[in-house]
This record gives C-alpha cells, sequence and structure tokens, in this order.
C-alpha cells in the first residue's frame, strides 16, 4: 500500500487545552516566537484563519455529565472530493505521503474545495486571498536539519498529554496502525466514502455521560 501520513487522535486524552491550536498558528502564520497575526484570535471565540480547531461541548444530563473535546483538521483523506473540484489544479494529493497540499500560486480563492469538504477543514485567508488548510507541517516533518524526533507537526509537538500520534496509517507495523488496531480507531463521516486518513481513538468509557449508570433507585426519580 501506498505510504499515507496521517494523526491519529486519542479523546480519552485529549483535554481540551488548545495547545494544538496554538502552536499550530504559531509555526504556520508567525513564525517560533510571533503571536497570531488574526485580529481576535484571543478572544473567547476566536476567528480568523485556523488550520486546527478543537470544538467542546456537554454530554449528559446533570449530576452526570462530562465535557467532550474533539480536534479537528483537515483529514488528508485518501479519495479527498476537494481535489478534482479545483478548476486550476491548486488542490493536490502527493503519492510520496498522501498529504493534501494547495499551491498558493495556482489557487485562485473560488472556495469550490471548502464547499466540496463534508468537513469544513478549509479555511479562507483573507489577507492572501487564498484558500489554507492543515499540511501535516510538511516543512518540518521532512526536514532533515531537524532532529529525527522533532520530524513531527507542531501540534503533535505541543500535546502535553500525547493525545495526538502521527506517522504511516497504511503500514501495519507503525505505531499509529497499532494503536488504530488496538482500541478500535475510527474515521469521520466514513458515509461520505472520502476515507479519511486521520483516525480518532474513541474514548473507553461511556459515549455519552448520559449512558452512565444512575445510583440504585434514581431511575424515573424526579
Amino acid at each position: 500500500m501506498a505510504r499515507q501520513l496521517a494523526l491519529v487522535i486519542d479523546l480519552d486524552a485529549c483535554v481540551g487545552c488548545q495547545a494544538c491550536v496554538v502552536s499550530c498558528k504559531q509555526w504556520n502564520s508567525s513564525g517560533s516566537a510571533g503571536l497570531p497575526p488574526d485580529p481576535g484570535a484571543w478572544e473567547a471565540s476566536p476567528h480568523g484563519t485556523f488550520f486546527n480547531r478543537v470544538q467542546t461541548w456537554e454530554a449528559g444530563r446533570f449530576p452526570h455529565t462530562q465535557t467532550l473535546h474533539l480536534p479537528k483538521s483537515c483529514l488528508h483523506c485518501q479519495d479527498p472530493p476537494c481535489v478534482p473540484v479545483c478548476p486550476t489544479g491548486a488542490s493536490t494529493k502527493r503519492a510520496e505521503d498522501g498529504i493534501v497540499l494547495i499551491d498558493a500560486d495556482k489557487c485562485i480563492g473560488c472556495k469550490y474545495c471548502s464547499w466540496a469538504c463534508p468537513y469544513g477543514a478549509r479555511e479562507y485567508d483573507e489577507a492572501r486571498g487564498v484558500m489554507t488548510k492543515c499540511t501535516l507541517c510538511v516543512d518540518r516533518i521532512h526536514d532533515t536539519q531537524l532532529p529525527a524526533e522533532d520530524r513531527q507537526p507542531a501540534c503533535v509537538k505541543a500535546c502535553p498529554t500525547g493525545a495526538r500520534l502521527f506517522g504511516d496509517v497504511n503500514d501495519p507495523g507503525s505505531e499509529v496502525s497499532r494503536a488504530v488496531a488496538k482500541r478500535g480507531g475510527y474515521a469521520l463521516m466514513p458515509e461520505w466514502d472520502t476515507r479519511p486518513a486521520n483516525r480518532y481513538l474513541p474514548r473507553r468509557g461511556p459515549a455519552a455521560a448520559g449512558e452512565a449508570s444512575q445510583p440504585e433507585g434514581e431511575e424515573g426519580a424526579e
């Protein structure tokens, strides 16, 4: 099978700290020490161009509730619908590592790719007038000037809980493939037949807090 680099995200380990969001923004837009350039990036409801976002919500009914976090970025689909709709050929999927990229020199900002993506993973850069997205930090992972341990996406390096794994999901012997096999890792929205490369490791507790068992005698109580 062809090589397919991807992220595998452990939903049990993700605490919604946003370290992946900030590190991604920092690496991809403002250098190693700068702040995100978008106005309002640090507001309660941040806006601007973000390659990586973490959705957080509460599930269940009090007092049996849980806070759930779902990091989302480009899934580097093995059959990406964003690629064939691009009228200029700016969107491509690399044969050597499976990463889906956008050539900014060819992009005309028509947003066809964002309409085709069922995951909302494409972002329009207002300042440059082009589409952007997660690149799996392609400029880091293949940089032989970096130590081997640093050749990972910025979000993976920044995650304090080790919730993000990176590797070749088509290699059954890789760390990511072993984690997917052991934990029953799954892809988002498989019904779209895009075959997302990124996988999620499910929570090992109840899928939602509402499924948690209630103390004896409380069932049906007002």
